[in-house]
């Protein structure tokens, strides 16, 4: 296969990859923050549900959280669903394992305020809720920045998971390609595509945190 047409197919994969990527996060980001507010509930069933749900996103391979999501609905309710499903599924699967993941990376941010400024905000008339939105959460943003990359890195990788499901990212047609040629170029290119792709998402995410520095 020629090099050019290698490339147009991976990049095309590639698109699907980084749907995956951005739906992935925009949905996992803020249900972390909510899961994390379960967490930290004084409500103690809703807190160990929480913990429940953390611990089984955490605890078992994203792999078989996408074949669940997928298959469920059937063998459990006998809801029969269409291909086009698969996509969703995949966006589930990986948004509920992440956010498991963020929120205890908020959890941690959350805890490493002093509780001082929680009673300084309380003398000076905020509410609980303008006290996390105004206070809080700016300082924990900042606080949890690096271990955000990291996951977010992660996930970059992770999308190649998808192929379990039969979605056509990018290291699955890299696979088809590789298997065609019988050679591993088209592997090696797709490599390529994630490095780079992650050295975008580590400069991006680095000007963000140096934005964020209070000593610069």
């Amino acid at each position: 296969m020629l090099l050019s047409t290698m490339i147009e197919q991976l990049f095309v994969g590639m698109l699907t990859s980084i749907e995956i990527f951005l739906l992935t996060l925009l949905f996992s980001l803020p249900l972390g923050l909510v899961v994390a507010a379960g967490r930290m509930s004084k409500f103690k069933p809703l807190s160990w549900l929480m913990r429940g749900y953390i611990s089984i996103m955490r605890g078992t391979p994203l792999m078989l959280q996408l074949i669940v999501v997928f298959f469920a609905p059937y063998y459990v309710f006998g809801i029969h669903l269409s291909p086009e499903f698969r996509m969703i599924a995949v966006i589930i699967a990986f948004s509920i394992n992440y956010s498991a993941y963020f929120a205890e990376i908020y959890r941690g941010g959350i805890e490493s305020i002093p509780k001082g400024q929680y009673e300084a905000a309380k003398v000076l008339g905020y509410s609980k809720i303008e006290t996390f939105f105004i206070i809080i959460l700016p300082q924990v943003i900042k606080i949890v920045l690096p271990s955000i990359t990291n996951e977010v890195i992660t996930l970059v990788k992770d999308t190649s998971l998808s192929f379990v499901l039969a979605i056509p990212e990018m290291f699955t047609i890299a696979k088809q390609i590789a298997a065609a040629d019988a050679s591993i170029v088209a592997l090696l290119v797709a490599g390529l595509f994630y490095y780079i792709f992650n050295a975008l998402v580590a400069f991006v995410m680095g000007r963000f945190e140096k934005k964020l520095s209070y000593y610069d």
